[in-house]
C-alpha cells in the first residue's frame, strides 16, 4: 500500500452496508442504505467502536475519532463488479489514513481480502466468465497499447463468447449423437456421419484459427527478448545504441570491449521488446572476457530472436565461403553491418552470395549511416506479429492455459473424426465430443477445478 492523491477502500458482501455504517457519518441526512445506488456522498470516516482507543462503545459526534473526510459510494448488488452489495470509501491516499480506515473496517466486522478475491467473487457470482476474470490482470499488466487492446477485448467478453459458441456447437452435436444411442430403435432420422464430419472439421478450423494467434499473443503479453550476437567489432554495441537511441553501450575499436550483458526495453509496433547487447564471440584467454562470452551464449539460448551481426568488410576479406558463420537456428536473423565500407557495386553481390550459402534472407545495414535500420525493426516485429493482428476485432489468446485447452479440444475432435472413419459406435463419438466440450469449458470456467481457480487468482493483487 503506497501513497497517492486518493486512496480507495472497497467492502463487498452481504454485510457490506452494516459494516460501512459503523464507520461512516454522512454529512447529509439519511443513512447509507437509503442512499441512491452508485452516487457519491461527502462523509466523515471514523474509528469503529472497537478500534477507538478512547473506548467509547457508543461514540457521539463530539467524541468520535474522525480518521478522514472523504466520499462514500454504495453500489447495490447485483449492479456492482462483484454482483454483491459494495461500499467504497474514497479518502486521502496517505498510508496512515488508509491503514486506519482498514483497521476500522476490520474492527467493524470485515476481513482483509485475499489476492484477486473481488474478481474471483465476480466470477463465482456469474458477473464475469473465467477468461474475463483473467483479462482483469492482463489489463493491469499490459505493456503496450496493442496488449491493452487485446486484454480489453477479452475483458468485454469477446473470447468467452467465441469459445461458448464453439462449445454450444459441440454440445449440440453430442446431443444428436446421444439421441441415436437412446432412440436407436425408433424410426427417426439421426445426424449422418458426413454431416458430423463436416461440422467437426469446421469447428476444428475455427479453434485452430484462434490457436494460431497464441505465439503472437504471448509475445504481446509478455514481450520478447532480442539478443544481439556475433564476433567482436561487428558493431553490436553501435547497433544497440542506434536502436535504443541512446549511448548505453561503450563503443571502441578494441575487440572485447563489451564484457557483460546490457539490456534495454523498447516498444516497436506495439510489441514489447527487451534488447540485449552481448560480448563478441571468439576464443580468448582473458578470464573476464570468457565469462562475458559464456553469458552471451546463455543469453542466446534464452532469447526469442538472435540478431547475428557480421562485418561486411570482414566477410568480403575472408570470402563468403570461408567466413565462419554459426550453425543457424530458426530464431537466427543474420545482419550484415558496415555496408558503408563497400562500394554500391559490391554490396548486392556480396549479400546474394551470403544468402545463397546460408539459405535464408539476410539484412544489410549500416549503423554509421542508419541505412537499413528501419527495415531491421520491421523484420524483427514481423517475426512475432501477423496480419491477423491488424484487426482490432480479432480474437487473440495470450494465456498458456487457454492454448493448452484449445489444443486438448482439437485433439479430442481429431479422435472423434478418427472414430467416424473407423465407423466406431456412437458411444465412443459421444465421449470424444464430451472431452472437447469440457476442454473449451475450462477456458470460460464452466468446467474448472478449485486448484485452477486458486492458481489463477493468486497472481492478482489484494485490491483486485
Amino acid at each position: 500500500m503506497g501513497e497517492g492523491g486518493i486512496g480507495i477502500i472497497r467492502i463487498s458482501g452481504r454485510h457490506a452496508t452494516d459494516i460501512a455504517s459503523k464507520i461512516v457519518r454522512l454529512r447529509t441526512n439519511g443513512t447509507l442504505i437509503t442512499l441512491p445506488s452508485h452516487t457519491l456522498h461527502l462523509a466523515d470516516l471514523i474509528s469503529a467502536p472497537h478500534a477507538n482507543q478512547a473506548g467509547h462503545s457508543h461514540p457521539s459526534v463530539m467524541h468520535e475519532d474522525i480518521i478522514d473526510e472523504g466520499l462514500v459510494v454504495y453500489m447495490k448488488g447485483p449492479r456492482s463488479f462483484t454482483a454483491e452489495d459494495v461500499v467504497e470509501f474514497h479518502c486521502h491516499g496517505n498510508t496512515t489514513v488508509l491503514r486506519r480506515v482498514c483497521e476500522s473496517c476490520i474492527a467493524a466486522g470485515a476481513r482483509l481480502a485475499q489476492p484477486g478475491e473481488f474478481t474471483k467473487r465476480a466470477f463465482l457470482n456469474g458477473r464475469l466468465d473465467l477468461s474475463q476474470a483473467e483479462a482483469v490482470l492482463d489489463t493491469i499488466k499490459a505493456k503496450s497499447e496493442f496488449a491493452l487492446g487485446i486484454a480489453q477485448r477479452q475483458l468485454r467478453g469477446d473470447l468467452g463468447r467465441y469459445v461458448q459458441e464453439l462449445r454450444t456447437s459441440l454440445l449440440s452435436l453430442q446431443a444428436r449423437i446421444e439421441a441415436e444411442i437412446d432412440f436407436s430403435e425408433e424410426e427417426i432420422s439421426f445426424v449422418t456421419r458426413d454431416e458430423l464430419r463436416t461440422s467437426l472439421r469446421h469447428i476444428a478450423s475455427q479453434i485452430q484459427s484462434v490457436l494460431d494467434t497464441a505465439r503472437t499473443g504471448r509475445a504481446l503479453r509478455e514481450g520478447v527478448r532480442v539478443v544481439l550476437a556475433g564476433p567482436p567489432n561487428a558493431g553490436k554495441s553501435s547497433l544497440f545504441n542506434s536502436l535504443i537511441r541512446d549511448n548505453r553501450a561503450i563503443v571502441t575499436d578494441v575487440p572485447g570491449t563489451t564484457r557483460d550483458l546490457i539490456e534495454e526495453a523498447v516498444i516497436w509496433n506495439g510489441l514489447p521488446i527487451t534488447l540485449v547487447d552481448t560480448a563478441g564471440l571468439r576464443d580468448t584467454v582473458d578470464l573476464v572476457e570468457r565469462e562475458g562470452i559464456k553469458r552471451s551464449r546463455d543469453a542466446q539460448a534464452q532469447g526469442d530472436l538472435i540478431i547475428y551481426l557480421v562485418d561486411a568488410g570482414e566477410v568480403q576479406k575472408a570470402g563468403v565461403s570461408e567466413f565462419p558463420f554459426p550453425q543457424l537456428e530458426p530464431k537466427h536473423l543474420v545482419v550484415v553491418n558496415k555496408i558503408d565500407v563497400l562500394t554500391s557495386l559490391t554490396i548486392q553481390p556480396l549479400c546474394e552470395e551470403v544468402e545463397k550459402r546460408l539459405c535464408q534472407r539476410i539484412l544489410p545495414i549500416s549503423t554509421q549511416t542508419g541505412e537499413g535500420l528501419e527495415q531491421l525493426k520491421m523484420a524483427i516485429t514481423s517475426r512475432f506479429l501477423t496480419a491477423a493482428f491488424e484487426s482490432n476485432e480479432a480474437v487473440v489468446i495470450t494465456n498458456v492455459r487457454h492454448r493448452v485447452a484449445l489444443e486438448q479440444a482439437i485433439a479430442a475432435i481429431q479422435l472423434a473424426l478418427s472414430s467416424i472413419e473407423r465407423k466406431a459406435q456412437p458411444e465412443l463419438l459421444s465421449v470424444d465430443l464430451h472431452d472437447a466440450g469440457d476442454a473449451l469449458g475450462e477456458i470460460i470456467g464452466s468446467i474448472t477445478s478449485d486448484d485452477v481457480l486458486e492458481r489463477i487468482f493468486s497472481e492478482f493483487c489484494i485490491g483486485k
